[in-house]
């Protein structure tokens, strides 16, 4: 728990111009971050062509260059888990279009709606295109997904970022979970 107030302490002083802050905060969101990586291919294939590391690294590189102003830890990694999810969605793309369609990077989409749902991969372009059409029916369950999913937050967490009750959080992620797995099984139910 010190941690994640040290890191809160720190990105206050990085958005108030301590260059000395950024360089110690630098490490500690690199290692949140690689945790987060390591739970995205924690259940995957081996041989898979994105790794948690890299998927880490990216990420890191991609926030390091941005204007670092965030609020706290959770705001840091909440705009964490968009750049997440970019590269993944940019990865999957890049793999599809390697040969002729290629071959779909898969995450696991743990919780989605049954055991053995979770313990499946979800095809991460057909997420990401379920989760736009959901962020165009209910923007606030969308997020809730990128954060918890892609941010690695727990409900508190995003309820916390969100503004609302962890009540509302928790039916937000159920009803979403649902949508999502409708639509990432062509529209059937378990």
């Amino acid at each position: 728990m010190e941690v994640r107030h040290h890191i809160t302490r720190l990105l206050k002083r990085v958005g108030d111009g301590d260059f000395g802050a950024r360089e110690e905060l630098l490490p500690l969101v690199h290692a949140e971050l690689q945790r987060i990586a390591a739970r995205h291919f924690k259940k995957e294939r081996n041989g898979h062509t994105l790794e948690p590391g890299v998927l880490a690294d990216e990420a890191f590189m991609e926030l390091s260059v941005q204007r670092m102003n965030w609020d706290d830890r959770k705001h840091f990694f909440a705009v964490a888990a968009l750049a997440i999810r970019r590269i993944l969605v940019k990865h999957a793309r890049d793999r599809k279009r390697l040969k002729r369609g290629g071959e779909y990077v898969r995450v696991t989409f743990q919780g989605l709606a049954t055991p053995a749902a979770a313990a499946s991969a979800v095809d991460v372009l057909a997420l990401d295109e379920a989760l736009e059409e959901l962020r165009l029916l209910h923007a606030r369950q969308a997020r809730v997904v990128e954060l918890h999913f892609y941010g690695g937050l727990e409900m508190h967490a995003v309820a916390e970022v969100l503004g609302v009750s962890l009540r509302t959080t928790e039916g937000d992620w159920s009803t979403a979970r649902a949508f999502l797995f409708r639509k990432l099984n062509g529209g059937h139910c378990a």
